[in-house]
């Protein structure tokens, strides 16, 4: 679902916030209740979709641990409690493409030895920077790809490019919270937050 560019958010005062952050954010713009149930139905969705395949599900560090953990864990639950359960194997691949609050717009991935062995099974990932990842496993030849991430943001310098699954559309400010850093930092904020400009230098390498 679109969270529109004037969405007004939440107060932090509403939620409970890292006392060390509270100066650094705007507003609470998806809360961590809210994430948790859009998962959940996404990785319903993605079950039915799936059919009897073998998944491959492939996570895209850093800022993609948290959800990819709780995606797998609705899965594995729905696959525990379903007459037609899948194989589900798992691989991880660290992609780095900001530096401060800017898209470099180069894009280093760092892991993934074993993509090879993703070769004729269905893929599963969740991540930012995705085009340079899928050519990257299109030379691995796999039976299908299908891309699940958290947010997708409305923005010009977007390339077109939309996920196969998709949780929140979002406006085009730096967020931070549940995994995503802003130079590391707010990785251990359990709400999606807006960052304020103060933080940007405060926190600037």
């Amino acid at each position: 679902p679109p969270i529109a560019d004037d969405e007004k958010g939440h107060d932090l005062d509403l939620f409970c916030v890292p006392r060390h952050y509270e100066s650094d954010l705007d507003k609470v713009i998806i809360p961590h209740g809210l994430i948790m149930d859009r998962t959940e139905r996404l990785a319903r969705d993605i079950i039915q979709d799936m059919g009897g395949h073998h998944i491959v599900a492939l996570c895209v560090l850093k800022g993609g641990y948290k959800f990819f953990a709780d995606l797998l864990d609705y899965i594995k639950v729905l696959n525990h409690n379903s007459d037609k359960s899948v194989p589900l194997t798992v691989d991880f691949i660290r992609v780095k493409s900001y530096c401060n609050d800017k898209s470099t717009n180069s894009v280093r991935v760092i892991g993934g030895d074993e993509l090879s062995t993703l070769s004729g099974k269905d893929i599963v990932e969740t991540g930012r920077t995705m085009q340079t990842l899928l050519s990257l496993l299109s030379e691995c030849n796999p039976k299908m790809v299908k891309v699940v991430s958290l947010l997708v943001k409305r923005t010009p310098r977007s390339s077109g490019y939309r996920p196969d699954y998709i949780g929140f559309e979002v406006p085009d400010a730096f967020l931070v919270g549940y995994a995503l850093d802003y130079n590391e930092y707010f990785r251990d904020l359990s709400h999606i937050c807006i960052l304020n400009d103060q933080a940007k230098e405060k926190y600037k390498v």
